[in-house]
């Protein structure tokens, strides 16, 4: 059986209790993914009206953000005991490189959550095909990016530095609170939600708020040419962040536990 990540956001599984096969973790990686883009995608096609105050229920910036963060939450809690509840391939990368992921796992994992991303940006198009409207510019406007993509008409940098800042602040969330011994494990996934809401507040405005190049996939495939044509630095800056949050991680919280292994 492969190493069992001690990252996972959720208590960890007992002992006595078998370790989940590779085929059940990628299951499980790949519907919290589904969750998660399900959830904050659709808050925004269906719910938000940005710019001109119209459309759906109008829950706007804050809308999206509780989204995202209760998304992340229901599915941690749902399936961390399973695969460590990643969802995000940024995530993946940095708990590898922290040392608290086995790096032979994660081109699985990344295989997985772009699937179930993709899969629930799908699923979104089809409700919205059989809906009164058929219009995937709502997919271009929840795309990540920058210049006509930003909800501020903030350029370049302003994104590609929100999405690296924001998403080396979420790893190192995560790498706080699942520190093996800690007594705050259990409520990890409602710390690590909490933290994707208040970034979403900072970064929508800027970049659309990613953090999450699965989520991002998902919803450029739909978005048109603009949107994959600055898909690029939705999978670069998160994964930039999350790297460098992985390398400084033993700095902050000293030697981390390595992947324990299991039999």
């Amino acid at each position: 059986m492969s190493d069992t990540a001690t990252s996972d956001l959720a208590a960890p599984v007992s002992p006595a209790t078998a370790a989940p096969s590779t085929v059940q973790k990628l299951a499980a990686e790949a519907l919290g993914t589904f969750i998660l883009v399900f959830g904050v995608i659709g808050t925004a096609i269906f719910a938000a009206g940005f710019a001109d105050g119209q459309g759906g229920l109008n829950v706007g910036f804050l809308g999206v953000a509780l989204g995202l963060g209760l998304s992340v939450v229901v599915a941690a809690y749902a399936f961390g005991p399973v695969s460590g509840g990643h969802f995000n391939p940024a995530v993946t990368l940095g708990l590898a490189v922290a040392g608290r992921f086995a790096w032979r796992e994660v081109v699985g994992y990344l295989a997985a959550q772009v699937a179930g991303a993709i899969v629930a940006s799908t699923a979104l198009l089809g409700i919205l095909s059989l809906g009164p409207v058929l219009d995937l510019a709502v997919f271009r406007g929840a795309s990540t990016g920058y210049d006509e993509l930003s909800p501020g008409g903030y350029g370049l940098g302003s994104a590609f530095l929100v999405e690296t800042i924001a998403t080396a602040v979420f790893l190192f969330v995560i790498l706080g609170v699942t520190t093996a011994g800690r007594s705050a494990a259990d409520f990890a996934p409602l710390a690590i939600g909490l933290t994707l809401t208040v970034l979403a507040l900072v970064a929508i405005p800027v970049s659309n708020a990613s953090f999450n190049p699965a989520r991002s996939i998902a919803t450029a495939i739909y978005g048109g040419g603009e949107a994959l044509g600055q898909l690029w630095l939705s999978i670069v800056a998160p994964i930039l962040g999350a790297v460098i949050a992985g390398l400084l991680a033993q700095v902050v919280f000293g030697r981390l536990p390595k992947p324990a292994a299991t039999s």
